[in-house]
C-alpha cells in the first residue's frame, strides 16, 4: 500500500470536503473539526443517498423473490461483491464474505477454521499492537482447544520487531494474525514481507491480516500480499456501520464449516439423513454458507457506493493528501510543550497518538470538544500496546480524506488553550 511520508506532494482534496454533510455543522459555536476517522469515518452524501434510495424505491429481500424489486435489489447487492473483490485485488468475488464488521470476520475465522484445524499445543502468532478484535477471539479459541498464543514485540518507534516475529515461528505454528496498520500508532506493517517470511518457513501456516485501517489509507492487493485471510470494516471506509468483509482463499473457505446456520446458506434441510445420519442438511459453497439470514442489504449497497466514491478520488491521491497533512501535523505538535508522540515509525498513516505531561488525556479531549475538535482518548482497544509503552491512555488524532490544514490549526490552538486551563 502507499506509504505516507512528509516529502509527498500535496493532493488538493478540498473540493471533496463538501461531500460530507456532517462537516458543515458547528460544535459549541466553532467549526466542526473531526479527527477521529480511525474510529469511524464520516459518510459522503452519495452513500447516504444510495441507501435512502434503496429503502424508498426498490427495497425487498434478496436472493429469494421472483418479483421486480427483489431482482433489482439482489443485482445491486451482488454487484458490491464484485466491487469489493476488485478494490482489494481478490481473484474471485466468490471469496468475498459479508459480515457485520472486522470483529465478526475474525471471529468467523477463529470459530470455523480455528476449531477445525487447531489442537492443543498448536501456536498462533499475534503482536503487541493488535486491536482487541484480533486478540480476544484467539484467546477464546486457545481456552477451548488448548493452543498457544505467542506475541511479537513492538519496537520503541512503534514498528513491529520483524526479526522477533521470524524467531517465533516453529513447527507448531499454524496461524499468524497481524494488523496491516496500527489503529493506535499509525504504523504500516510490511505485510507482504511478513507473509513471505511465514510462507517460506512453512507454506502450511495460514496468515490473517486485520485490514481495518489498511484499506482506508492506500491501495490494497491481497494477491500481492499473499495472505490467506484479509478482514476489514465498512464504517471506517466512509461506508455504513453494520457491514464488514472477510476475504479468504476459495479452497480454504469451502473446506470450512458454517459459522452460523439459518436461511440462505443451505442446499437442503431435512430432519433425517441417509444411513442413520442425525440430519440430512447440506450447505452451499462460499460465500453463501457464511451468510446465514437476511444481511444488511442497504448497508452493503452503501458500502459499494463508498468504494465507487473512493475509487473515483483515487486511493493513491488520498494517501498523498493525508501524508502531506501528517507532515504538517507532526511539525505543529512539536511546538506543544510537554507533548510526547507514540509511534514514529518511518512508514505510517495519518494517525498520531500522544500524551501530555501536564494533563490526563480525557481532560484534554473534553476541552478540545468545547473548541469544536473531536479526537479520541483512551486505550483505543489496544490495552497490551498501552502497557508496552507504560501509559494508560493517549490522545489520538486521525486524519481522513476530508481533513485540511484549517483543521490542524484549530486543533493546535485548542491544545494550547487546554494547556492554559490545565497546567
Amino acid at each position: 500500500m502507499s506509504v505516507l511520508k512528509k516529502q509527498q506532494e500535496s493532493v488538493n482534496l478540498s473540493v471533496h470536503r463538501g461531500d460530507f454533510p456532517a462537516l458543515s455543522q458547528e460544535i459549541n459555536g466553532k467549526p466542526f473539526v473531526y479527527l477521529d476517522t480511525a474510529s469511524s469515518a464520516q459518510k459522503p452524501k452519495i452513500v447516504l443517498d444510495v441507501m435512502r434510495d434503496v429503502y424508498e424505491t426498490h427495497y425487498a429481500n434478496i436472493h429469494r423473490g421472483l418479483y421486480h424489486n427483489s431482482q433489482v435489489t439482489t443485482e445491486m447487492f451482488e454487484s458490491v461483491r464484485e466491487k469489493v473483490a476488485e478494490f482489494i485485488g481478490a481473484p474471485s468475488s466468490d471469496e468475498i464474505i459479508f459480515t457485520r464488521n472486522t470483529t465478526e470476520a475474525i471471529n468467523l475465522v477463529a470459530y470455523s477454521w480455528g476449531r477445525q484445524n487447531l489442537k492443543r499445543g498448536d501456536e498462533i502468532i499475534l503482536s503487541e499492537m493488535e486491536h482487541h478484535a484480533n486478540i480476544v477471539p484467539w484467546q477464546l479459541l486457545a481456552r477451548e482447544v488448548g493452543c498457544v498464543i505467542k506475541v511479537t514485540p513492538v519496537l520503541d518507534d512503534g514498528s513491529l520487531d520483524f526479526g522477533a516475529l521470524v524467531s517465533l515461528l516453529s513447527e507448531r505454528t499454524k496461524l499468524c494474525a497481524l494488523t496491516h496498520v496500527s489503529n493506535a500508532l499509525g504504523t504500516i506493517n510490511p505485510v507482504q514481507k511478513i507473509t513471505k517470511a511465514v510462507k517460506d518457513f512453512s507454506a502450511d501456516i495460514k496468515v490473517l491480516i486485520d485490514g481495518s485501517q489498511g484499506v482506508v489509507h492506500g491501495t490494497v492487493d491481497v494477491s500481492k500480499i499473499g495472505c490467506d485471510f484479509y478482514a476489514f470494516t465498512g464504517h471506517k471506509l466512509y461506508g455504513p456501520t453494520g457491514v464488514g468483509v472477510l476475504w479468504g482463499c476459495k479452497e480454504l473457505l469451502n473446506d470450512m464449516p458454517p459459522y452460523q446456520g439459518g436461511g440462505d446458506m443451505i442446499e437442503t434441510v431435512a430432519f433425517e439423513g441417509e444411513d442413520g445420519a442425525p440430519d440430512g442438511t447440506t450447505f452451499k459453497s462460499a460465500p453463501a454458507r457464511f451468510e446465514a439470514g437476511t444481511p444488511a442489504i442497504a448497508q452493503i449497497i452503501g458500502l459499494g457506493a463508498a468504494i465507487d466514491y473512493l475509487t473515483m478520488i483515487g486511493m493513491d491521491n488520498i494517501a498523498a493528501h493525508e501524508g502531506h497533512l501528517l507532515g504538517i501535523l507532526n511539525s505543529k505538535l512539536e511546538e506543544v510543550e510537554g507533548l510526547k508522540i507514540y509511534g514514529t515509525a518511518q512508514e505510517k498513516v495519518g494517525v498520531v497518538s500522544f500524551t501530555l505531561d501536564w494533563a490526563h488525556a480525557s481532560d484534554v479531549a473534553m476541552i478540545l470538544d468545547q473548541c469544536g475538535v473531536a479526537v479520541r482518548s483512551g486505550h483505543h482497544c489496544c490495552m497490551p500496546l498501552m502497557k508496552r509503552f507504560g501509559v494508560e491512555a493517549t490522545i489520538r488524532a486521525s486524519l481522513g480524506l476530508y481533513s485540511n490544514e484549517a483543521d490542524i490549526e484549530q486543533f493546535i490552538a485548542a491544545l494550547h488553550k487546554a494547556r492554559e486551563m490545565l497546567s
